[in-house]
């Protein structure tokens, strides 16, 4: 099976700069968000998917979403 081009939960998530657990948060509450792969326990991420996802939904930067007083 060719797996070239998939992601592993920690690649994945390290490429968004986020933990493991918010990847598999973002997977089941953002429409958007590219579903894994189910290979056996195994969850991979598709590579291109991820860079699409994240190219459309920059980070936020600290501080730009509060009110200021």
């Amino acid at each position: 099976m060719d797996l070239t081009g998939y992601l592993t939960s920690d690649e994945a998530a390290a490429r968004l700069g986020i933990n493991r657990q918010s990847l598999y948060n973002l997977a089941n509450r953002s429409p958007d968000f590219p579903k894994p792969k189910k290979i056996g326990r195994t969850s991979l991420w598709p590579e291109a998917g991820v860079d699409v996802w994240r190219a459309e939904h920059p980070k936020r930067q600290k501080g730009t979403s509060r009110a200021t007083p």
